[in-house]
């Protein structure tokens, strides 16, 4: 439970810390998911980023008329295709060429395609061995496309981590350490981030006789843990780091990591779902994104999407189906962009 002090603390940053310009040159985005059966139509999405100046959009797999809202928005697009694909990929350099001239191809002209995630959680788990081939063939098929600008990553969860905890034990599962280093290598050649999913609000919940709300939150003042020469303020930074350690672990440290998600959910865990909680988590995130890298890389200012644009309904519980920024009324559930 947030003792209430921590509750009249947070609610008193969020009256005193200003939210940044959103001119402020940020590297932000915001994921859009289409599990719900009551969401505006893409074309009227894609107004509300531009109204809201969400200049970076992810989204899951290459929707036809999702793509269609986005010709000509200015938005830069991450997508990637379904799981179940990346096998066939990995196997035919064919299927990829395939899937690169169905769903890039016939855009590329109007929307700036950033990052094509070749798998989303997939490692571990039986798809995750896949990878790297179908990272290869992806990036063959655009290179024959003549699509130069867009580069193949994939996106991590936490649980790629057998360690994690302190950040500087962080180390890849030996299982599949085999399949991130073929990875790595890959992004190396590109100079391109590594995509990992980032949520504090997940280890609070679970553990908060161990996690205070205000490392999970970034309301610290004081450092939580001592990690040799590194001191951390937030979980967010401790959890980013774990995988930075581990990337130096198999020799690919140069390979930068950015955030494909992160977020708070408002309802359906109280007391640690609220809105205040959620504002709180988000809108310092944001601030200390767009000032800061973390203590293992403090000069990198790294790339974020916040998790999520509304809240979805078909979500397969209420805590994943309270994560949004709106309503699908187009109502903010909470003042933020």
């Amino acid at each position: 439970m947030v003792p209430k002090f921590a509750q009249l603390f947070v609610s008193t940053l969020l009256l005193l810390t200003p939210l940044l310009s959103l001119a402020d040159g940020r590297d932000i985005g915001v994921c859009y998911g289409l599990n719900g059966d009551n969401l505006p139509s893409p074309n009227e999405v894609i107004n509300l980023y531009k109204r809201c100046q969400i200049d970076n959009i992810r989204i899951y797999q290459p929707y036809p008329e999702v793509l269609e809202a986005l010709r000509g928005s200015g938005i830069s697009v991450t997508i990637g295709p379904r799981n179940e694909d990346i096998a066939s990929f990995a196997t035919s350099q064919d299927a990829a060429n395939d899937w690169v001239n169905t769903n890039i191809v016939p855009y590329a002209d109007d929307i700036l395609f950033r990052w094509i995630t070749i798998g989303n959680e997939v490692i571990p788990g039986p798809l995750g061995s896949n990878v790297p081939a179908a990272m290869n063939n992806i990036r063959n098929a655009l290179a024959s496309a003549g699509i130069t600008l867009a580069k193949v990553t994939t996106v991590l969860p936490g649980t790629a981590l057998a360690t994690s905890y302190p950040p500087s034990a962080g180390a890849f599962g030996s299982d599949i350490t085999e399949t991130i280093t073929g990875i790595a290598a890959i992004l190396a050649q590109q100079d391109t981030p590594i995509l990992i999913n980032v949520y504090p609000y997940f280890a609070y919940s679970s553990d908060p006789s161990h996690i205070s709300a205000q490392y999970a939150m970034f309301t610290s003042t004081a450092p939580v843990v001592i990690d040799g020469s590194f001191q951390y303020f937030n979980l967010f930074d401790a959890m980013v780091d774990a995988f930075n350690a581990a990337l130096e672990k198999i020799n690919f440290g140069n390979v930068k990591v950015a955030v494909a998600e992160t977020g708070w959910p408002t309802a359906g865990n109280e007391p640690y779902t609220s809105v205040a909680n959620a504002q709180t988590y988000n809108r310092n995130l944001l601030n200390h994104v767009m000032q800061n890298g973390t203590p293992r890389r403090p000069d990198y200012i790294m790339p974020t999407f916040f998790f999520e644009m509304f809240n979805e309904d078909l979500k397969g519980n209420v805590v994943e189906q309270n994560f949004g920024f709106f309503y699908p009324s187009m109502q903010p559930v909470y003042p933020f962009w």
